[in-house]
C-alpha cells in the first residue's frame, strides 16, 4: 500500500489493546497502511498527532488511537463529522461506524463502502461474496470482516489483497497474525479465526470510487484501475 507499512501472510502486525477493540485495531491498521505519516507516528513516535494523546511507545500510541476511532465509530457524529447511530463502546464497533471510518482517512480517498450481510447465504453465494470480496478489495482498499459463531458476530478482521491472482490476507486484530482467507474455509463457515468461524458482515468497497473535480462528485468504477485511469482526488 501506499505508505511503505504492509502487512502480507505471514507478517505479525499491531494487537488489539483492550477486549472491545478489534474493530478499532483494524481500522487503526487500516490507516496505517494508507497514511505515511500517520504509520510513522505510530510505530516511531515521530509527528505529533494532534487527534490522539501521546504515547510512551509503540503500543501506547496504539492503544491511544485505537480510543479515538472508538469515539468516531460509537458517537453521534463519525468520521467526516457525518452523523452517526451512536452504540455502546462495550458492544464494539459498529458496521456503519465503521464504514464511515473507512471512507474518511482509513482508505484511500474517494473509495465508496457498503455493508454485504453475509450469515443468512448459503454455501454457494458464500462463495460468490468471497469472489467479490477478491475483486473490490485493494491496495488501499481493505474491508472489514465480522466474523462469530451462529448466534452473534463476535469478532472483527480486516480483509486485505493477498501476493497472488484472486488471494485474500486476513489481520487477526487478536493476535497481529496475517493469513490466508482461504475461500472453502469462508464457504463452509469453518473459518477458525480467533476461535470464530462463521462471516455475518463484510464492510467492503462497492467497487466505485468518488472523486472531487470542479466542485462535482464523479464516480469512477473499480475497472479503471485495469485502465491505468487515475482515481484518486
Amino acid at each position: 500500500m501506499t505508505s511503505g507499512y504492509r502487512l502480507r501472510q505471514g507478517d505479525i502486525g499491531p494487537v488489539q489493546q483492550s477486549p472491545v477493540t478489534c474493530g478499532s485495531a483494524c481500522l487503526t491498521v487500516a490507516r496505517m497502511l494508507v497514511n505515511p505519516e500517520f504509520a510513522r507516528w505510530i510505530t516511531t513516535g515521530e509527528g505529533p498527532r494532534a487527534d490522539a494523546p501521546p504515547g510512551r511507545d509503540e503500543q501506547a500510541r496504539f492503544a491511544a488511537y485505537e480510543r479515538v476511532v472508538m469515539r468516531r465509530t460509537n458517537g453521534l457524529l463519525g468520521a467526516g463529522r457525518r452523523l452517526n447511530v451512536p452504540w455502546p463502546h462495550a458492544l464494539g464497533t459498529p458496521p456503519w461506524g465503521a464504514s464511515k471510518e473507512l471512507e474518511f482517512g482509513a482508505s484511500r480517498r474517494g473509495t465508496q463502502y457498503h455493508q454485504h450481510v453475509l450469515r443468512p447465504l448459503d454455501r454457494g453465494r458464500l462463495r460468490a461474496a468471497h469472489a467479490r470480496l477478491v475483486d473490490v478489495v485493494a491496495e488501499g482498499e481493505p474491508a472489514l470482516l465480522y466474523i462469530g459463531n451462529s448466534v452473534l458476530p463476535r469478532h472483527v478482521t480486516l480483509v486485505l489483497p493477498g501476493d497472488g491472482d484472486r488471494i485474500l490476507d486476513v489481520y487477526d486484530p487478536a493476535t497481529g497474525e496475517v493469513t490466508l482467507l482461504d475461500e472453502n474455509r469462508f464457504a463452509a463457515r469453518k473459518l477458525g479465526i480467533a476461535g470464530w468461524d462463521v462471516p455475518w458482515v463484510a464492510v467492503q468497497p462497492t467497487g466505485a470510487r468518488t472523486v472531487q473535480a470542479f466542485g462535482f462528485s464523479t464516480g469512477i468504477s473499480s475497472a479503471s484501475r485495469a485502465t491505468g485511469v487515475s482515481a484518486s482526488a
